[in-house]
């Protein structure tokens, strides 16, 4: 059924990165046309949704969250990485089983779909990944999303992450098969080795030749904070993300979250192999690993989008929060001129989009794109009264100022509402999955 969009500012984040107010239609899935030709197209339209007050952008593209932590929110503050990973994440992780996955993704999907987000790279855990497919299937989120891969012998990662070599490889491999390209494409798979210090070169080397000979992505983190980069060379006599590239991990298939402590040189090189990186400045404040210098991978030719990172290190997948850290930081390292809002939105579209390997599909309002389309208020207290419709979103919009989500032209929030999910039953069930997970961790969840 075609809808139409009427009555709003189009930001379009198209090349030109056009603003203008009128009207958008979807037919088919698609952005049939926009402006004045969408009212003439639409005629017989029935469904009509009211835009006035608000931008109608394309929806906001995260390149990096972790789904199957969602339920782990406020259960490892205030630690330094590597700790909060083995003290508090892997045993939680461990003790994952399908229904407490399930019950993390339907929050975590349920954020971000009321905040705006209509496009995701996921990574999960070891185990029971079918489960955060399955969520992603019924919510109708699109994604980009793989399975964690472990197999170091780190006597500090529990045995229920652990995996042999072959194993690891056999199960990504039977998750590709049954879900790259599914949901009629919404659905894709990512090659996703944790980190560099929880896998052995023979498992990375086998990710590089697994994921290209089945079209999928990599995925995976690298130069996120000094201890990790500090233990890496202890292990490898090298960085990370070195160490990465000569073992066939880059290229433009490739998405690194974090790049927090690259050198010049190794901006340059990722720029020249297409490497694309996610920057997570919530997360990277949060856990002391820095501040990603944003502007310079862009000078240098990278594309980099951004990303909330997880639930325990952020503590929401908040894709506004994202945005404006990341104008501001950006200004901090440089001056005020850097990193206009223009240019800061489309990190959180287009680029983002062009990490994922999709803006061919999504990322901006162009006829014939997929119609992954929101309408954000423009018109609220803390917006108002003046500024360009750019500015107000980087620096002034909010989750709650989301109206309407569409994906594919299929309307997943109206008014604010989400229509795939219950967000009551979602919210109950992730409260009484989260003790049991908790439990058998070991971890509170008291304050």
């Amino acid at each position: 059924m075609d809808l139409l969009l009427r009555g709003g500012t189009l930001v379009t984040c198209d090349p030109t990165n056009r603003v203008f107010v009128g009207d958008l239609l979807v037919r088919d899935g698609r952005i049939a046309s926009m402006g004045p030709d969408a009212r003439h197209d639409a005629r017989g339209v029935t469904r009509v949704l009211d835009a006035r007050g608000c931008a109608v952008m394309p929806g906001l593209v995260q390149a990096h969250v972790h789904l199957c932590q969602v339920l782990f929110r406020g259960m490892a503050d205030d630690l330094p990485l590597l700790d909060w990973l083995r003290r508090r994440i892997w045993p939680l992780e461990a003790a994952h089983d399908a229904r407490s996955l399930r019950a993390s993704a339907d929050l975590g999907i349920a954020e971000l779909l009321r905040g705006g987000t209509t496009t995701v790279l996921d990574m999960g855990t070891v185990h029971h990944h079918d489960a955060v497919f399955e969520a992603l299937r019924d919510a109708g989120l699109r994604a980009v999303s793989g399975k964690t891969m472990m197999d170091a012998a780190d006597p500090t990662i529990p045995d229920g992450l652990r995996e042999r070599t072959d194993e690891s490889l056999r199960a990504s491999d039977a998750l590709c098969h049954r879900w790259h390209r599914a949901a009629d494409g919404r659905l894709r798979y990512a090659y996703s080795p944790r980190f560099i210090l929880s896998c052995t070169t023979e498992l990375l080397r086998g990710v590089a030749l697994h994921a290209r000979a089945r079209g999928a992505m990599i995925h995976t983190h690298a130069a996120e904070h000094p201890d990790e980069r500090a233990a890496v060379n202890l292990l490898h006599g090298a960085d990370d993300v070195d160490v990465l590239a000569s073992l066939g991990i880059a290229g433009p298939d490739v998405v690194l979250a974090h790049g927090v402590q690259l050198t010049p040189k190794q901006r340059r090189r990722m720029a020249a192999d297409g490497t694309r990186v996610c920057h997570c400045p919530s997360a990277n404040m949060k856990l002391g690993s820095g501040v990603a210098k944003l502007t310079k991978m862009r000078d240098a030719g990278m594309i980099v989008g951004l990303g909330a990172d997880g639930a325990p290190c952020n503590n929401n997948l908040d894709g506004w929060v994202e945005l404006r850290h990341a104008a501001l930081l950006a200004k901090r390292l440089g001056d005020t001129t850097a990193l206009p809002a223009r240019e800061a939105l489309r990190l959180a579209t287009i680029d983002g989009a062009r990490a994922l390997g999709l803006d061919g599909e999504v990322g901006s309002l162009e006829v014939g794109k997929r119609a992954d389309v929101i309408a954000v208020a423009l018109d609220g207290l803390h917006a108002e009264p003046g500024g360009s419709p750019e500015a107000k979103l980087v620096y002034a919009a909010q989750s709650r100022d989301v109206r309407h989500v569409l994906v594919d032209g299929r309307t997943l929030v109206h008014d604010g509402g989400l229509t795939t999910l219950d967000a009551r039953a979602v919210l109950a069930t992730a409260r009484s999955e989260a003790v049991k997970v908790a439990a058998r961790a070991g971890v509170s969840v008291a304050p």
